[in-house]
């Protein structure tokens, strides 16, 4: 099937064919713009005045309605002439493109995580689904016939279910023997000399060690959220300020008004064949960005040491610098309630880095440059 991109204002339309829906696009201000090019590619070009504002671009499946349009990404633009990607028709396999914009983190309903503060993220690759069990293994046979030492490896329900009881040390070490399966250059080090490739041990690698520009590994807790949250701002999930269990795999209770399930307790269509409760990856819709299962199934192990956010804004944070004691996970699970499946709920008490656990997975992602 082609893909259909129109960037609304000039009404033309760019031809791809990745083999999704037809997808449109609109500028939607704040003030008057000029689209002056666009590439098959997905490059956006257009010209602006006044400058230092911020642009929403907006997207929607089909031009029957005025109202189906929603935001994709928030531009902070500071030049007369900007250039954006808002697509990648030929992404890596299993992978699709975040595109770069800014985005308001952490609680927008009040209370914690915060406080909130505006977050600028590079344009990054992120895995479609949860990393499976059948991707693990093909990894991880790979892995430790090249040099690498798992303490505990990984586990999962089925291929085409989400690993589980994995620690934090053995994702980054599979991240990496990823890289070089793939004949890339790993992401992380054993020091800040970034010579010696991480594949073997328990280290706790510090932010100066990572080349951010390499291979796969895991998001930050930054990035994790605005690609959970698809484009859209201020929403309590994926998908919108409500949930059911016909939008993810979780534990539904009546505690949470924003819980409006008709079925309550773990998801009946997976309570079989013993714990996990997993469910397959892709079961459910995806966001708006093309990612699958951001709310529930398992927790997704991110990059950063669990620490307070700052109020100031901030441009590709990496996390607190200081080694502290758990890192941080995200996204809920099939064993817990839908307040763990909030965008910006942050769970750091179930990821030190050598927690194993039953409803506790991951996703990496991988830089657009290399």
């Amino acid at each position: 099937m082609k893909k259909i991109f129109a960037i609304l204002l000039t009404f033309t339309a760019l031809l791809a064919s990745n083999g999704e829906d037809a997808r449109f696009f609109r500028i939607a201000g704040p003030i008057a713009t000029t689209i002056t090019s666009f590439s098959a590619e997905g490059h956006v070009t257009w010209t602006n005045i006044p400058t230092n504002t911020t642009f929403t671009v907006q997207t929607t499946a089909s031009l029957v309605s005025e109202t189906n349009w929603v935001d994709y990404i928030q531009l902070p633009v500071t030049n007369a002439v900007t250039t954006n990607r808002l697509f990648d028709p030929n992404p890596p396999t299993g992978l699709v493109l975040i595109p770069a914009g800014s985005f308001i983190m952490g609680n927008t309903f009040g209370g914690g995580p915060g406080p909130l503060h505006s977050v600028y993220v590079s344009a990054f690759y992120m895995e479609r689904y949860e990393v499976t069990k059948a991707l693990w293994d093909a990894v991880y046979q790979w892995a430790t016939n090249h040099s690498y030492n798992f303490e505990y490896g990984a586990q999962g329900k089925a291929a085409n279910h989400p690993v589980h009881s994995v620690t934090w040390y053995d994702a980054v070490k599979w991240c990496n023997a990823r890289s070089e399966k793939e004949g890339r250059l790993p992401a992380y080090y054993t020091n800040a000399a970034q010579t010696a490739i991480y594949r073997s041990g328990q280290l706790n690698v510090d932010n100066s060690w990572v080349k951010w520009v390499a291979g796969y590994r895991l998001p930050t807790e930054a990035e994790w959220e605005k690609a959970a949250r698809g484009g859209t701002s201020g929403h309590r999930f994926p998908f919108g300020d409500t949930i059911t269990q016909n939008q993810a795999n979780y534990f539904s209770q009546t505690t949470y008004a924003y819980d409006i399930s008709a079925t309550r307790g773990y998801h009946r269509s997976f309570v079989n064949g013993g714990i996990p409760w997993t469910s397959p990856v892709g079961y459910f819709t995806s966001n708006g960005y093309g990612l699958y299962d951001m709310a529930g199934n398992v927790f997704e192990l991110c990059w950063d040491w669990s620490g307070d956010y700052s109020s100031a804004p901030q441009t590709d944070p990496h996390g607190p610098t200081i080694i502290g004691s758990v890192r941080v996970g995200r996204g809920g699970s099939w064993n817990v309630d839908a307040s763990f499946a909030q965008v910006f709920n942050r769970n750091p008490n179930i990821s030190p880095p050598t927690t194993r656990s039953v409803d506790l997975g991951f996703r990496s992602v991988l830089p657009t440059v290399q």
